[in-house]
């Protein structure tokens, strides 16, 4: 894993910190959202870029795996793909590849992460048509190969107000979390990304707000 990829990492770097802790805290609240309906397959989008929903992912994808869950993360921001640097990992192949080889799609190239119970399914060699590429009939089969190997599937996708990628993939998992950025998201963004979101019948099980500033007060206690 790279220096940059782990200082991203919190939730490994520094497990005992309050915002490693938040993570486990989404973790859970993600668990009992699965009362109401399966949650095996989740969207992870922002209203925008810079929001920091591919490192809440990452983070995310952590805690999930640390608490005894099979756990894949797949990179669809085709555009701007970053989980593989993240995990120190190779970008190639990954999803792009596996809609152009049938063979894979039974058989998904997934990569080991440092971490005991985390995969990576990468982004591939990045295509011209992303949003036509995700909306095409093997995203199902691709899905359904994915979530018979794990507890829970975490896709990586592009903001949902800058292009259509993300509102295609949420129609297709069981959930979406938009994450919010505190002083830099605008209010109207976020309606829009959830009107947006509510067009597709996507299934917005909440949001995670980041860039939160904590009360020095309450640190050690919440």
């Amino acid at each position: 894993m790279t220096i940059q990829g782990r200082a991203a990492l919190i939730t490994l770097t520094d497990p005992r910190s309050p915002v490693s802790e938040a993570y486990r805290s989404l973790r859970t609240n993600l668990e009992f959202a699965s009362l109401t309906g399966p949650l095996r397959s989740l969207v992870i989008t922002s209203p925008g870029p810079g929001e920091g929903k591919s490192t809440m992912l990452a983070n995310l994808a952590v805690t999930m795996a640390q608490a005894g869950k099979k756990t894949i993360v797949v990179d669809t921001d085709l555009r701007r793909p970053s989980q593989h640097e993240l995990f120190g990992l190779d970008q190639e192949p990954g999803v792009t590849t596996m809609f152009m080889d049938p063979a894979l799609q039974s058989a998904p190239p997934l990569q080991a992460t440092e971490i005991e119970g985390l995969w990576l399914l990468a982004s591939g060699p990045k295509p011209p048509n992303p949003a036509e590429l995700l909306a095409a009939p093997q995203l199902r089969t691709i899905i359904e190969a994915l979530t018979a190997r794990a507890d829970i599937v975490l896709f990586d996708a592009p903001p949902v107000v800058v292009v259509t990628d993300a509102a295609v993939l949420a129609s297709q998992v069981d959930g979406v979390l938009l994450v919010i950025q505190a002083g830099k998201t605008k209010r109207d963004q976020a309606a829009q990304a959830k009107t947006l979101l509510d067009q597709v019948r996507a299934r917005l099980v909440g949001t995670a707000l980041t860039n939160v500033k904590l009360d020095p007060k309450l640190q050690g206690y919440y």
